[in-house]
C-alpha cells in the first residue's frame, strides 16, 4: 500500500486548493499587491507557485530514481523566478488559478505514482550543500510546502498593506 505518497499528494493537493480559495477571493486591487522582502506581486506569485510545480517534481523523480541532484542552486532559482516575475507580470487570476490547479494536479499524480520506498532514497542535493536528502525531504521541502509558503506571505503582504492605509 501506497499510504506515504498518498499522504503526500493530499498534502500538496490541499496546499494549492488553499491557494486557489484564497486566490479567488482577492480583489484587483490586493491581485496587484507586492510581498515585502520579494517584490513580486501577489498575482505573481500565485502563477509562481503553478510554474514551479513540474521543476520540482522533476527534480524529486530524479531522487527517487537515485539520481544525485546537480547544478541546482540559489542563483539558479532566483534566476527562474525574476525570468517568470518578468514574463507573467500581467497575469489574470483566472489564468493563474487555472494554471495552479493543472499543475498541482499532475504534481499529485506523479507523488502517487511513486512507491513509498522511493521516498526513502537519499542522494546529494546541491541546493543543500550537497547534503544526501530523501526524495520525501526534497518533496516536502519543495512541491509539497510551496503553497503552504507563498500563501503566508501573500497574507502578511496583505495584512501589511491594511495596516499603512
Amino acid at each position: 500500500m501506497k499510504k506515504r505518497t498518498e499522504a503526500l499528494a493530499k498534502r500538496l493537493e490541499q496546499g494549492a486548493s488553499a491557494l486557489e480559495d484564497f486566490a479567488r477571493g482577492l480583489t484587483t486591487e490586493e491581485w496587484q499587491t507586492p510581498v515585502p522582502h520579494d517584490g513580486r506581486k501577489i498575482g505573481v506569485m500565485v502563477h509562481h507557485v503553478g510554474n514551479m510545480y513540474p521543476i520540482e517534481i522533476q527534480i524529486a523523480l530524479q531522487a527517487a530514481r537515485g539520481e544525485p541532484i546537480v547544478g541546482v542552486t540559489w542563483d539558479v532559482v532566483a534566476d527562474i523566478n525574476a525570468k517568470h516575475a518578468q514574463e507573467f507580470e500581467g497575469v489574470t487570476k483566472e489564468e493563474a488559478i487555472a494554471f495552479v490547479r493543472r499543475n498541482s494536479a499532475a504534481a499529485a499524480a506523479a507523488i502517487r505514482a511513486l512507491e513509498d520506498d522511493q521516498l526513502d532514497i537519499a542522494v546529494p542535493v546541491s541546493l543543500n550543500g550537497d547534503a544526501p536528502l530523501t526524495t520525501q525531504f526534497v518533496l516536502e521541502d519543495h512541491a509539497v510546502r510551496h503553497s503552504f509558503h507563498h500563501l503566508a506571505k501573500m497574507k502578511a503582504a496583505l495584512q501589511l498593506e491594511s495596516a499603512t492605509l
